[in-house]
C-alpha cells in the first residue's frame, strides 16, 4: 500500500506544475499585447509618431534612390577626375598594393575651388588608404564604409559640402 500511495503523491505534482507555466505563457502574451497597443496608440511616450520636421526627414528618399532631383540641378553638375593613386599595403607575409581611381561629383559653381584643393584631397586620401589594413578591404560591406569615410575627409579638406559625392571607378587589391 505504501507503493500505491508514493505513486499517487508522484502524479498530482506533476498535474499541478502545468498550470502555472500554461498561466504564465498566457500573461506573458497578454502583457506583450497590451504593451504593443499602448506603444501604438501613443499611450507611452516610446513609439510616438516623429514631429513634422522629423517626419519629413523619415519620407526623404535613401542615398541613391531618386530624390526628386531637376534637370537644371543635374545640368549644374561637374565631375573631376582624379588620378589613379597606387597605395601599397602590408600584410603579416606580404605586401599588396591597391589602385584606386575616383570622380569627384561638385556643383559648376564649386568646380574651380575644389580643382585648386585636388592636391590636398589626393593628399588626404593618399594618407586614409595607406593606413588601412587588408582586412578592412576583405569584407563585404567595406567599400560603402570606406567611401563614406573618404567623402566624409575629401569635405574636410574641401570645405563642407563642396563636394557632392564620391564616384569610384577602380579599387582593386593586387
Amino acid at each position: 500500500m505504501t507503493d500505491a500511495a508514493t505513486e499517487i503523491e508522484e502524479e498530482v505534482p506533476a498535474k499541478k506544475g502545468k498550470l502555472p507555466l500554461i498561466i504564465g505563457v498566457v500573461l506573458a502574451v497578454a502583457g506583450g499585447a497590451g504593451g504593443f497597443y499602448a506603444v501604438q496608440s501613443g499611450l507611452l511616450p516610446f513609439g510616438q509618431s516623429a514631429g513634422p520636421e522629423e517626419a519629413h526627414a523619415e519620407t526623404a528618399a535613401p542615398e541613391g534612390v531618386d530624390n526628386g532631383e531637376t534637370a537644371e540641378d543635374i545640368a549644374n553638375l561637374a565631375f573631376i577626375e582624379m588620378e589613379p593613386l597606387v597605395v601599397s599595403l602590408r600584410d603579416s607575409s606580404s605586401v599588396k598594393h591597391l589602385r584606386f581611381r575616383a570622380h569627384l561629383e561638385v556643383d559648376t559653381v564649386n568646380q574651380a575651388d575644389v580643382e585648386k584643393m585636388l592636391p590636398r584631397v589626393v593628399d588626404v586620401l593618399n594618407s586614409y588608404l595607406r593606413a588601412l589594413e587588408i582586412k578592412d578591404l576583405t569584407d563585404p560591406m567595406a567599400l560603402p564604409k570606406l567611401r563614406a569615410q573618404m567623402l566624409r575627409r575629401i569635405n574636410i579638406a574641401t570645405g563642407q559640402g563642396r563636394v557632392r559625392d564620391l564616384l569610384i571607378m577602380d579599387f582593386v587589391l593586387n
